[in-house]
């Protein structure tokens, strides 16, 4: 079977990379901007140094900015009505998660009208046309959404986040600017963080890895364990690894999925809104106990990557729980918790079989039932 690869059309890094944006825009002839940014970063003025330049440039856009964490089926129908009245002809996608999944799921629906229930977007969808262009400029170091297939959209009268995953929603530009993450909150920082380190790790161990995710996973999983604690103190240098080496981790992912710390982080994120960064590092280590026997030596090279000195010299069972243990005390050192107080035991079940029904879940190297999940679960309460 080949190995699929997709990543960005194009894509700028570095301080100051937004003043590619109105280049792009003028060379592909676009005419109007939809900008997707969440009402804080508008409020903070983060999203106007995105606006700014298309100003300066004599570029016309729409600023939409009904964009809630967690974006939910109306969300997205709300923006894809507010799209067509917009007039405009590219998105301009600025902000985490939210605000590159919600402009994702706009874009390929007003390509692909057919899916506008947003539920039948589920799963890998049959789409037929590429979505609305998308010059995505990420303003965490986190989801990589810039860079992946994979979006989340929440079903409120489900209690669940549903997983898409479609070539066709790759933003065609990324624009990864370190100074556009420079005025996030350490919470934030740190939580996103440890979402991108999720990503490089369950990456690196899933079932479908290979060699050249492998490369992708291991240079991602160095430059987060580098770079965190420094991005959460907002160092220059912390910033522009994180910038970097989410971005990295996302050209992994991406292409060969994830495992069951995301299925979990996803229920835990519908049902109890939990922060998807703090539940991503809250089941890592627990998940990567759970896992340890089906990974061969690749524990030994995530210790390799956090930092571990010796390695060489460990056995299986200590460079094993080194990895472990080095996943542990990053997430502890940015402040991270490490138990979630609103589990209740009578909850276990369906965040058990919402876990076991995500799209990521078929990806982890160790098979989990649902009893199985409901144990792992247990073990942050």
């Amino acid at each position: 079977m080949a190995n699929r690869i997709n990543l960005n059309q194009t894509s700028y890094h570095g301080a100051g990379a937004i003043e590619e944006i109105a280049n792009e825009a003028k060379a592909h002839g676009f005419k109007k901007a939809f900008v997707c940014s969440d009402p804080d970063l508008v409020k903070f003025h983060v999203t106007s140094k995105v606006t700014d330049i298309l100003e300066k440039n004599g570029l016309a856009y729409e600023l939409y900015s009904d964009i809630k964490p967690n974006p939910t089926i109306e969300n997205v129908q709300h923006g894809v009505q507010a799209f067509k009245n917009s007039g405009a002809d590219y998105l301009i996608a600025i902000g985490g998660g939210s605000s590159m999944d919600t402009s994702k799921a706009i874009g390929i629906i007003i390509a692909n009208p057919e899916f506008e229930d947003v539920r039948s977007l589920e799963g890998t969808a049959p789409t037929k046309k590429p979505c609305v262009p998308i010059i995505a400029v990420p303003t965490t170091a986190g989801t990589a959404a810039e860079v992946t297939i994979n979006y989340v959209i929440t079903d409120v009268e489900r209690k669940r986040k549903f997983v898409c995953v479609d070539p066709h929603d790759m933003p065609i530009i990324a624009v990864i600017d370190p100074e556009m993450m420079s005025s996030m909150p350490k919470g934030l920082t740190a939580s996103t963080g440890m979402d991108a380190l999720t990503h490089a790790i369950e990456g690196y161990t899933t079932k479908a890895a290979w060699e050249m995710t492998d490369m992708f996973h291991l240079k991602a999983i160095e430059l987060i364990s580098k770079s965190l604690r420094g991005a959460v103190e907002n160092t220059k240098e912390g910033r522009e690894g994180m910038a970097l080496g989410q971005y990295i981790a996302g050209m992994g992912f991406s292409n060969v999925g994830l495992g069951i710390a995301h299925s979990m982080a996803h229920t835990l994120g519908a049902v109890y809104d939990t922060p998807h960064g703090v539940a991503c590092a809250m089941m890592l280590p627990i998940v990567m106990e759970y896992n340890q026997e089906c990974t061969g030596e690749k524990y030994r090279e995530i210790a390799r990557a956090m930092g571990v000195k010796g390695v060489d010299e460990m056995s299986q069972d200590e460079y094993r729980k080194a990895a472990i243990e080095a996943v542990k005390k990053l997430s502890v050192d940015v402040g991270i918790p490490t138990k979630l107080e609103a589990i209740k035991e009578e909850d276990l079940q369906f965040l058990a079989e919402s876990a076991h029904a995500d799209a990521c879940a078929p990806g982890n190297p160790k098979d989990a039932s649902v009893e199985d999940l409901k144990d792992l679960f247990r073990k942050i309460m």
